[in-house]
């Protein structure tokens, strides 16, 4: 069942964050070895992240970029993902997780990076707010509405059930909306654009077809 959100961090997302997270694959090739990669992340005005999100970049932009690698310069079949929002959903039956104090510190680290603001309480409606926003980032950039939009589910994230948008390119598909904390909380949910290529699932299904959908979502964004 879908869960109510406790608490938002976000930074607006920018259409030249979204330029910058889709020119990645086609970038000059970086090798995956820690003196090449910290010296394309000095060059860009990047940083090194490990405290918000592990083994990640924070951007120029104030967002943060995790990938599958060490490197997400110049490789084509690697899966990113823009991180521009957390949230904090609680479950009101489990007392434990109600009791969770220690992930409201973390959610006053995200919102205490340059450029973001955080909610609390908060809604529903404040996280669509926000990916509302970013969609419109994102379709500024590429000229052309969300090829597809759903509300996600539990299977797919925990949290409320907030709008999946997919756009896709020749080469990759992007993903706009909530997905997973695979580590280190566990009990968060991002607000996230992910960059993946298309071969990492079939075909776009039907749009009537909903756990086909579902499962191509996670698909592309669960990492």
């Amino acid at each position: 069942m879908p869960l109510p959100v406790h608490a938002l961090a976000h930074r607006p997302l920018s259409a030249a964050a979204v330029a910058e997270l889709l020119e990645l694959p086609a970038a000059p090739h970086v090798p995956e070895n820690f003196e090449a990669v910290d010296a394309e992340v000095r060059r860009r005005g990047w940083r090194w992240e490990h405290e918000l999100l592990c083994d990640s970049f924070g951007t120029g932009h104030g967002h943060v970029l995790c990938t599958d690698g060490m490197s997400p310069f110049g490789r084509e079949a690697a899966r990113t993902f823009l991180v521009f929002g957390e949230l904090y959903p609680v479950d009101p039956d489990d007392e434990g997780m109600d009791n969770a104090s220690w992930l409201h510190g973390v959610l006053d680290d995200w919102q205490a990076q340059p450029g973001w603001s955080g909610h609390e309480p908060c809604t529903d409606q404040d996280c669509e707010a926000v990916l509302e926003q970013a969609a419109q980032a994102v379709t500024h950039h590429l000229g052309t509405p969300p090829e597809r939009s759903t509300l996600s589910s539990a299977a797919v994230v925990t949290g409320p059930a907030l709008t999946h948008r997919i756009w896709r390119t020749p080469t990759h598909a992007l993903v706009l909306g909530p997905a997973a904390d695979n580590g280190p909380y566990g009990l968060l949910t991002h607000l996230q654009l992910s960059c993946t290529p298309l071969t990492h699932g079939p075909d776009l299904p039907p749009p009537d077809d909903e756990a086909a959908l579902a499962d191509w979502i996670t698909a592309h964004v669960d990492w």
